[in-house]
């Protein structure tokens, strides 16, 4: 039965008429669908509304994510949480000294009743990977896994097995552990989208976790499946990138490079080794997921600047006194924003007509850059 609002005689003005852009506008859906996402994730997590949303930020951006950060402020509770919103299967595995890659990817096992080997395929086998403590597995755990992030493959027995879609790993690490942990090594970081410094709790945000955690803690539904998850990303890689904007990213990861050309003479001694180009690609990515996240088709330079720290900080290498002197990568990533300047979004004037009508094809039409 059709509603009498939807009839011919529907005046324009009417309650009808807010619900007709929104099939036009597939970003602004988007952007409604992951924020609900989002908020069931927060339902369980307190807080911590920067690493929930760099989460999303990584899964739409086909990335990578390790979340660091001290023994107990909910980084596997938020990864578990946010598989859980998602959808897709899930697999926790707890990194030791002891493990070998076998326990992860799988091995070959002898069976006498078929009298030859068979394929017995590891946990790694799902959507979503949470290693946690990664940087306590040995080199050989981390050669694996080197291979397993950046081709999605595992071979075992000279047979190669391809990774399910969508597929990403969320590791976390412990800052201050010392004893029985193996530094990741620089390549195996660089395979990682974003790192995600995941603090303390403020005052406030304590008090609620107590209150909410105390008696029944929350739980979360799902809001996406595999097949949405994958629609989403093809959704995301299509946001527009201005040629500009484009360049300003060119240019941060030159200055992490060569910092004396950006009117920068003094990080010349303090980066030993600036980002690679697999950081440019990373800006690009990550910077388009949050436009989308944002209901945009299009990338701001606002959007690069928020996500340069988590995506530039862990792929430079510091100098051994810049070390010394406790200083740290994020501090010359946000040194490095503040003095590079970015292009300034010149509005076309099409987003506000006379009579406050907007495009039909968009809710805010494209800026140019000057």
């Amino acid at each position: 039965m059709s509603s009498p609002s939807h009839g011919p005689g529907t005046p324009v003005g009417s309650s009808a008429a807010p619900t007709q852009p929104s099939p036009q506008n597939p970003n602004q859906q988007a952007a409604r669908l992951l924020g609900e996402a989002i908020a069931q994730v927060q339902r369980v997590i307190v807080g911590q509304e920067h690493m929930v949303e760099q989460l999303m930020v990584g899964l739409l951006a086909k990335g990578h994510i390790l979340l660091e950060g001290v023994p107990g402020v909910a980084k596997t509770l938020a990864v578990r949480s946010f598989a859980t919103v998602v959808g897709g299967d899930f697999a926790r595995i707890q990194f030791t000294p002891d493990l070998v890659p076998s326990d992860i990817v799988g091995t070959r096992i002898y069976k006498a009743s078929q009298e030859g080997f068979d394929v017995e395929l590891g946990p790694v086998f799902v959507n979503f990977v949470l290693a946690d403590e990664v940087n306590r597995a040995p080199a050989k755990v981390q050669a694996a896994m080197l291979e397993l992030m950046a081709e999605k493959q595992v071979s075992i027995g000279g047979v190669t097995y391809p990774m399910a879609e969508p597929f990403i790993v969320i590791a976390t690490q412990n800052p201050i552990e010392s004893e029985g942990v193996y530094p990741l090594p620089e390549a195996q970081r660089d395979r990682f989208l974003l790192m995600v410094d995941v603090p303390y709790p403020r005052g406030n945000e304590e008090f609620e976790i107590l209150r909410r955690m105390s008696v029944r803690p929350p739980t979360s539904r799902p809001v996406l499946d595999p097949q949405r998850i994958i629609e989403l990303q093809k959704q995301a890689s299509e946001v527009f990138v201005h040629n500009l904007v484009a360049e300003y990213i060119v240019r941060l990861v030159l200055a992490t490079r060569t910092p004396a050309e950006f009117n920068l003479p003094d990080l010349t001694s303090v980066i030993q080794l600036g980002c690679s180009p697999r950081a440019t690609l990373g800006l690009v990515a990550a910077a388009r997921a949050l436009a989308l996240i944002h209901g945009r088709d299009y990338v701001l330079p606002t959007d690069v600047q928020a996500v340069a720290k988590d995506v530039m900080a862990h792929r430079i290498v510091l100098g051994f006194d810049a070390i010394a002197d406790n200083i740290q990568p994020a501090q010359v990533i946000e040194r490095i924003i503040a003095m590079v300047p970015p292009p300034t979004p010149v509005w076309n004037g099409q987003s506000a007509q006379p009579g406050g009508h907007r495009p039909p094809q968009r809710q805010v039409a494209q800026p140019d850059f000057s």
